[in-house]
């Protein structure tokens, strides 16, 4: 009897105990049990307990579609000249915003639109790849800055995302995590997508929740990645329907369209041959004038002139021009189908008959459309490695390599279109994707159906909002307040402004008065109709712009507009009202301070010094032979630290197969055997492949296999850099050669290294058809260690 009288004493203790912790431990207060527990079941009283929910009794499903790289003049919902049918379906549906505007860039728009923050203030200043150790870009959000996942998924959404997330540290992206800043550690239940900024549409490097996995087909089966996000998206929603029918749910659909590799099949982009014949110039005068026909934008909007640093279209030679056009049936025709898929997932909503209640915001781009491209390319990370090339470099290789333009498009290019076509998607505005000074880099179409709250309206609403406007909105439209507290960390406050007064009102006066944008020293100022801005040192469509060595933010000269009255910022105002302007300047200055946006040109850092950029640490690595799938930013830098890789193997006679790679066709690194016959191959970005080959077999049975590769300096640049590699066999030098350019930054943003095999795309055309061409012997051990760090 003692017994169960001290049982029942710490029982009370335990339970008070619980209660009034419980607020502390969860996110939000629960139920506490409708049962009394005794010390046996006929001492106690059992009784479901009933949930209280939080949320209104019609909370709304919601889905964020957000599209990548896509400018404002681009979609012909709004004027421009890409097909995209579901965009103009919804739009008649619902309202549509042409003052609408993203960070200029991938990560921070993002990191923005999730949190409802500005991008600084969550870690986001600049790409993840990108971060250093400043708080505002350190390429972190932080957990006092829960997501809008989270939030819904405390408050009783199931929730999930996919395609792009480019939110990660890029260190912990591998198969061993960590994964608290996975998608699924930021409030996602589920996640089918990738990590990092891009992918190839092929062949992608694809997660399902914590797990790599494989694409279900091949590109010769048909496979596009944008397909593969809609299947998966439109298969959740009747999974999530199926399972908890009585569950709102919060979606997030960013695929990785329309960002570089533009890669789709030629179907699509055979629907635009010859619609851009004219060229850039021409295209920007057409939409202009159909912009203003739809009234999408006011009457006295000007257009503004190309800037003077790119090339008109009637200065690109002759025999570049089909390159150049079929660059851009590509991207439209990629784009077409990104919003075709788009639709399938809002066709689907109709189906499941669940629609009329479902909040759905489709913006389109989370920046502008991008310029990295320069001058047209076959293999867009040329850009981000500032290696500059030759149009004639790009086509010797498509006409002697790989079949010609009909190449464009497919696996074997990561290709991109020229500038001038992303300063024609930004019509009528100057400035693309990373300037955040003019709204050719920031202001995206956007439109909001709720067919059961929202009415139709055509009228465009014109009040001034941004990305991190998008969660307060939700939050009031689920009558709920943003936490103070999530999972036990105390909040951050939130930027944004709700969007809920607009909803039903076109007109209705702004209640957003303030607005700082910056992305890489690019940077602006919104203040109740003005906008005061400078372009900043880096010109995005040159490979290196002059002067970028010694800027300092003191120097930059500063713009001002009345966008009142000046839709497109082509009246500069600064020095007709340059108390205005310094009034501005001063504001950009505090909210700098406030949003953790110091030093002035942070995000620049890493590219003014590829040396730091995000890389594996450790200075030695060991490996067994069947590592893979390990994430380039992981790896070790073979490819650009000099290094000495010793290989020790069991090879069979005649041997085959791949020893180790990195990265994939569009650029990377290989050593591989063919018939006993040992290959190295570094792959410039497809236009130039440096290929050593042994003279003797490899002998049968155990061999140590050692690549010394040691940097030197390149004979053309002194921002560039070569490599003399050395191949022994058994101790024995077999070749010696020189690789004239190496990387700068990265083969790759997705690409993986593997040992004994070549997973996703394929560096090698020699074995492009034997892919994953996996090694016949046995590797015992990779060792690869670093000689001289730069």
């Amino acid at each position: 009897m003692k017994y169960f009288t001290k049982l029942k004493c710490i029982m009370l203790l335990l339970v008070t105990f619980n209660l009034s912790h419980a607020q502390e431990i969860l996110p939000f207060p629960t139920t506490p049990s409708s049962s009394k527990a005794g010390a046996s079941m006929a001492e106690s009283v059992h009784k479901r307990r009933v949930t209280k929910s939080h949320l209104p009794t019609d909370a709304p499903n919601i889905i964020i579609i957000l599209i990548d790289d896509a400018g404002p003049g681009l979609s012909n919902t709004f004027g421009g000249e890409v097909n995209t049918p579901a965009l103009t379906k919804l739009a008649n549906k619902g309202i549509s915003y042409n003052r609408f505007h993203s960070t200029a860039m991938c990560s921070p728009t993002r990191a923005s639109l999730l949190t409802g923050r500005n991008h600084t203030r969550v870690g986001s200043g600049q790409i993840t790849e990108w971060a250093n150790d400043w708080d505002g870009f350190s390429g972190l959000i932080p957990k006092t800055s829960a997501t809008v996942a989270e939030v819904l998924k405390n408050y009783g959404y199931s929730t999930s995302a996919f395609g792009k997330w480019h939110n990660s540290p890029p260190l912990e992206t591998s198969k061993v995590g960590p994964f608290d800043f996975w998608p699924t550690g930021y409030g996602f239940e589920y996640f089918y997508g990738f990590l990092a900024g891009e992918t190839s549409q092929y062949e992608p490097t694809l997660i399902k929740n914590t797990t790599y996995v494989s694409a279900p087909k091949t590109p010769e089966e048909g496979y596009h990645l944008t397909d593969d996000l809609a299947d998966n998206a439109i298969q959740w929603m009747h999974d999530q329907r199926s399972i908890n029918p009585n569950k709102p749910f919060f979606m997030y659909w960013a695929p990785g369209a329309v960002h570089g590799p533009h890669q789709v099949n030629s179907k699509w982009a055979d629907k635009y041959k010859g619609k851009f014949d004219d060229g850039w110039d021409e295209y920007r005068k057409r939409v202009f004038k159909r912009e203003k026909e739809l009234g999408w934008i006011p009457e006295n909007t000007k257009l503004t002139e190309r800037p003077s640093t790119m090339a008109a279209w009637n200065a690109i030679p002759e025999s570049e021009k089909p390159f150049q056009r079929r660059l851009m049936e590509v991207y439209a025709g990629f784009a077409e189908h990104t919003d075709y898929n788009a639709g399938r997932i809002i066709d689907e909503l109709e189906k499941m008959g669940i629609a009329d209640n479902t909040l759905i915001f489709y913006i389109w781009g989370d920046n502008g459309s991008s310029s990295e491209g320069q001058n047209g390319t076959i293999s867009e990370l040329l850009a981000q490695n500032q290696i500059p090339s030759k149009i004639e470099d790009h086509l010797r290789v498509l006409n002697e390599e790989l079949g010609g333009l009909n190449a464009l498009g497919s696996p074997k290019t990561d290709n991109m279109y020229h500038a001038g076509w992303a300063w024609a998607g930004s019509t009528p505005f100057k400035g693309t994707k990373l300037l955040a000074s003019y709204f050719g880099g920031t202001r995206q179409p956007m439109v909001v159906s709720w067919p059961k709250k929202i009415k139709a309206d055509k009228t465009p609403h014109t009040q001034f909002h941004h990305v991190n406007d998008i969660v307060p909105t939700i939050y009031e439209a689920l009558s709920i307040q943003a936490p103070k507290k999530v999972n036990g960390y105390d909040q951050d406050p939130i930027d944004g402004v709700s969007m809920v007064y607009t909803f039903n009102d076109a007109k209705a006066k702004d209640q957003k008065h303030t607005q700082f944008f910056d992305v890489m020293a690019s940077r602006g100022i919104y203040h109740d109709g003005w906008f005061a801005s400078t372009f900043g040192p880096r010109v995005p469509w040159m490979t290196l712009t002059p002067g970028i060595d010694t800027w300092t933010p003191e120097k930059d000269v500063w713009e001002l507009y009345n966008i009142n009255e000046d839709f497109s910022q082509a009246n500069d105002l600064a020095k007709k009202n340059p108390e205005k302007l310094k009034e501005l300047q001063t504001l950009f200055m505090e909210e700098s301070l406030v949003n953790k946006n110091m030093p002035i040109g942070g995000g620049l850092y890493v590219l003014l010094h590829p040396e730091a950029i995000v890389s594996n640490p450790a200075t030695e690595f060991n490996y067994t032979g069947n590592m893979t799938r390990l994430p380039e930013f992981d790896s070790p830098r073979i490819g650009y630290n000099s290094n000495h890789t010793t290989i020790k193997l069991d090879a069979p006679n005649d041997a085959n197969g791949v020893l180790f790679a990195l990265a994939g066709y569009a650029g990377g690194l290989t050593l591989y055997v063919e018939n006993g016959i040992l290959n190295y191959e570094y792959n410039l970005f497809e236009i130039q492949r440096t290929k050593l080959k042994t003279k003797s077999k490899l002998p049968q049975g155990k061999s140590t296999i050692e690549i010394v590769f040691k940097r030197i300096p390149n004979k053309d640049s002194p921002k560039l850099s070569g490599a003399e590699v050395t191949i022994l066999v058994n101790g024995k030098e077999e070749i010696k050669g020189i690789v004239p350019t190496i990387i700068n930054a990265g083969f790759s943003a997705n690409e993986c290294f593997d040992i004994g095999t070549d997973l996703g795309s394929p560096v090698s055309q020699a074995y492009y058809d034997k892919a994953p061409f996996k090694f016949n012997g046995t590797i015992e051990s990779v060792n690869i260690k670093y000689l001289k760090l730069f």
